[in-house]
């Protein structure tokens, strides 16, 4: 049997675990919920004196109560912040431990202070200055009960377990945060699973996305020690969930889950690798800076249709975006309608590369613009999925020589997990300013709840203001349905749109 050492996150003590360490120990396990040094009322000390390194000795300290000799396996559990102390235990006590699990958490890295992982930007962006500045003995305060969605979903945890997080919830010591993390690579031995929690905007699928990019940091996670499992619910299981968080967990102990598939030859060609659905004409591609332009044969100048891809993608993925059958499909096609089809690359690696990703498109399309074969007046732009955030620059008081906007399975606000609260990127806070600009956004109607209820407030915001919005629905389409099990209604649906788009683009031109 095992034992489960469990850890929390920031502002959190070991009372978050009760109800998922009833029922590990009613399964025949044992459980213990760490207290952590500083925050929980158990082990009090002052903020000076508490850091990382402090919660890794409370963590050690839990290890090697554990009886060498009753043959149980022990199992690290960290949450949140939470992985960090639990990593650096298991780094030192690395032959004790049978496997690691990272609940709804990042991968910390050696030298990395948990600073990092703070999801929201803002926040993070203030501490990094107080770090700067030697500020290391204070405290982050708690949220207060309205707060909780800036450190992850709440989805699923019931009013009174919200009240009773925030009345318990402790202040984070300064020192938990900016000290870095010290890793030997010992840990790098221990089996480890992945608990995502897909209401706090990542699941399995999407993890599975990142690996075939072909990123090769990434390629760890397809090692046969690592397993994954995916809860739908919130930022806080075991609070929303602790019956099934416990299954999950002694699942995980019996070394069950969902292994990713690895990229390489003989690995099924990734989603975004399969063949455009449409047959397209084989125009060759001019490139141009970080711009591929697909121009059809004639006299020109001609509109144009700029195609914005969709991320966070690595930055080591391979081929890059502008390269992938999809966006190149779409450029042709529209080449295949007498327009300029052009696809670029953007620095989108991160959900913090907003700003940098903004200004390379806005770069991009001045590229195109100034190629004498486009008609500089004449252009629309055409996102997808992550870089829907980005339509929010070009909403906002729309230059006369955007024609049209368009947008196929786009994330229409920041999704709870991003740490954006109060970002500018918000599509439906700014379509009242898009005027008479022509919106074609294409509507998977098996997108993931998440994104479909972003894509729905936007709809209902451009109602209110009468926006010019013509929706192309595929309603049995996934994210990305062009080749993620491509319905009968995707092609149609592509041909729709593409014409519609090219409509507001010509309207008062003549072909030559």
């Amino acid at each position: 049997m095992q034992v489960f050492i469990m850890v929390s996150g920031v502002f959190t003590g070991a009372h978050v675990w009760q109800e998922t360490a009833a029922r590990l120990v009613a399964a025949g396990s044992a459980a213990h919920a760490v207290p952590l040094t500083g925050i929980d009322p158990a082990r009090p000390a002052r903020p000076a004196h508490v850091g990382l390194e402090t919660h890794i000795e409370d963590v050690i300290a839990a290890i090697d109560a554990v009886d060498v000799t009753s043959g149980r396996d022990i199992v690290l559990v960290g949450h949140d912040y939470g992985i960090h102390p639990v990593l650096g235990a298991a780094d030192r006590r690395a032959e004790r431990i049978a496997r690691v699990v990272y609940l709804d958490c990042g991968m910390p890295q050696n030298g990395v202070p948990a600073l990092a992982a703070v999801p929201d930007q803002v926040l993070r962006a203030q501490l990094a200055e107080r770090a700067e500045a030697g500020e290391r003995e204070g405290v982050l305060a708690p949220p207060a009960h309205d707060e909780w969605e800036r450190w992850g979903s709440t989805a699923g945890v019931g009013e009174a377990a919200l009240k009773r997080l925030t009345a318990l919830a402790a202040p984070q010591p300064l020192g938990t945060l900016f000290q870095p993390l010290r890793l030997t690579g010992a840990v790098s031995a221990v089996p480890v699973t992945g608990v995502l929690c897909a209401r706090n905007g990542a699941g399995i699928a999407q993890v599975q996305r990142l690996v075939d990019f072909g990123d090769p940091a990434l390629a760890v996670l397809t090692e046969p020690q690592v397993t994954f499992f995916e809860l739908p619910t919130g930022h806080w299981p075991m609070l929303s969930c602790p019956a099934a968080l416990a299954d999950v967990l002694l699942r995980a102990a019996a070394g069950e889950g969902h292994r990713l598939r690895p990229v390489g030859d003989d690995a099924p060609a990734p989603a975004h690798l399969r063949p455009f659905p449409l047959a397209v004409p084989e125009l060759p591609r001019d490139r141009q800076g970080h711009v591929d332009l697909y121009v059809p044969d004639g006299e020109g100048p001609r509109p144009a249709v700029v195609f914005v891809h969709g991320g966070p993608v690595p930055a080591g993925a391979r081929p890059r975006p502008r390269e992938w059958p999809t966006l190149v499909g779409y450029a042709r096609l529209a080449a295949a309608e007498g327009m300029v089809g052009a696809t670029l690359d953007h620095r989108l690696h991160d959900i913090a590369d907003y700003e940098r990703a903004a200004a390379d498109i806005a770069a991009g399309v001045e590229l195109v613009r100034a190629d004498a074969r486009v008609d500089a007046d004449r252009i629309a732009l055409w996102f997808f999925s992550g870089s829907g955030l980005l339509t929010t620059d070009w909403l906002t008081q729309p230059p006369a020589w955007l024609r049209c906007l368009a947008a196929s399975y786009p994330v229409l606000a920041p999704l709870p997990a991003w740490g954006m609260a109060g970002s500018r990127f918000h599509p439906a806070k700014v379509v009242d300013q898009a005027g008479s600009l022509p919106v074609v956004l294409l509507r998977a109607g098996r997108e993931a709840p998440e994104i479909a209820a972003t894509v729905d407030a936007f709809v209902t915001a451009a109602d209110d203001c009468a926006a010019r919005l013509e929706l192309v629905d595929v309603p049995n389409g996934h994210h990305g349905f062009e080749t993620l099990n491509a319905p009968e209604e995707t092609v149609p649906a592509l041909h729709h749109a593409m014409r519609s788009v090219v409509a507001h683009l010509t309207v008062g031109f003549h072909r030559r």
